[in-house]
């Protein structure tokens, strides 16, 4: 057993506990302590701060060609509209340099996701930023299913490739269209025998009207993301809104919903017409109107080593300290099912744990040390 004696410890379920120690036993948390035994090993932190391994739940990570080009560019299956059939994991290089960017960054665990291209982009899944093969790192192995609306499914399939929707309506479509189709295969599957033919396509689908994953779907636009709401609220599915930029807009229709936000990436040019209302007081509104908020950094379009950089600029502009670290932590945690062994510092969960040089989001909280499974694997 090792203990690491910290000046504070953000322990996140119960704020933080000073002159603490954190007890670690095969990459497991034993407690949280002001008192050791005198024959445990200490690593003396004394002069810092630990918080958990921060939590990005939207990126694409080892999907958009870090260091590879375009032989790296395999988030988006474009051959068609709608992709429920494909899985994120056969696409991510857990050697790419995207995975140490964000030990850097001290982003310990992450959801992938398959881009926006598509209506129905196909199922993502959760991973710790560290390991030598995909099936080490897994934490959730189907996390979701990825759906988009609005500006980049219409340029893909409708102006680059001319097979597809071409209007905010037929991408709407292309959803309902989906889903209904999912029912009816439900309903067929229900009634069939052991000859049943298996459609992975919907099989995806069906995950989502069991209520087995949510539909996670990208939208920016305040009318896109009504749009999703309305759709999801049609099926009775559990969903959560990526990106929501235009969220502060319609906060007072997200808030009574409790509607999940992924809210991101910040630090960025507004790039597209979708983004042109972006504002750092996002999450600060849809959190005080009652929207589930998480923060992400959506890498590569922001560098994941800077999600924290970004977490303090949301602070600056309005979400208190707790909160704004609830929302790097255990808020995507609870958002992708992964509570149970991370987003916290708590006994039985994975001790998965960042080293500060002063108070988070400040200048003097920059990150020294990042910590996956009770084992260094960065210090500056």
């Amino acid at each position: 057993m090792i203990a690491y004696k910290a000046k504070r410890i953000y322990t996140i379920g119960n704020e933080y506990i000073d002159q603490a120690y954190l007890l670690i036993k095969d990459g497991k948390i034993v407690e949280i302590s002001t008192e050791v035994d005198k024959n445990i090993e200490v690593v003396d932190l004394s002069h810092k701060m630990i918080m958990p391994g921060l939590i990005d739940p939207h990126t694409h990570l080892g999907v958009w060609g870090d260091g590879e080009g375009q032989a790296g560019y395999d988030g988006n299956e474009w051959s068609a509209v709608v992709s429920g059939h494909v899985h994120i994991m056969d696409s991510i290089n857990p050697k790419q340099m995207s995975f140490q960017t964000a030990i850097e960054g001290g982003v310990t665990c992450a959801q992938v996701l398959p881009g926006s291209s598509n209506a129905i982009g196909g199922l993502c899944c959760v991973v710790k930023t560290s390991g030598d093969s995909l099936e080490e790192m897994l934490i959730n192995p189907c996390s979701g299913l990825k759906g988009a609306t609005g500006e980049n499914v219409k340029r893909t399939h409708g102006q680059n490739q001319n097979h597809g929707t071409i209007t905010r309506m037929g991408v709407a479509s292309k959803i309902r269209n989906y889903f209904n189709e999912v029912l009816d295969y439900k309903e067929k599957k229900n009634q069939a025998g052991e000859d049943f033919k298996v459609n992975l396509n919907y099989e995806s689908g069906l995950k989502v009207i069991n209520k087995e994953i949510p539909f996670r779907v990208h939208a920016h636009r305040h009318d896109d993301i009504v749009s999703v709401t309305r759709l999801c609220e049609e099926f009775g599915i559990d969903y959560s809104i990526e990106h929501c930029t235009d969220g502060h807009l319609i906060a007072d229709y997200l808030g009574p919903r409790k509607s999940t936000v992924m809210l991101g990436p910040g630090l960025s040019s507004s790039g597209k017409v979708e983004a042109d209302n972006y504002s750092d007081k996002n999450a600060s509104i849809l959190h005080e109107a009652g929207a589930r908020v998480s923060l992400m950094s959506d890498h590569p379009f922001l560098n994941i080593r800077y999600f924290l950089h970004y977490a303090a600029v949301v602070h600056k502009h309005g979400l208190d300290m707790d909160t704004t670290l609830r929302a790097i932590t255990i808020n995507p945690a609870k958002a992708l099912n992964v509570d149970h062994r991370v987003g916290s510092l708590e006994a039985g969960k994975d001790a998965d744990f960042i080293v500060l040089g002063g108070l988070p989001l400040t200048l003097e909280g920059r990150i020294e040390k990042t910590y996956i499974n009770g084992t260094l694997k960065w210090e500056r």
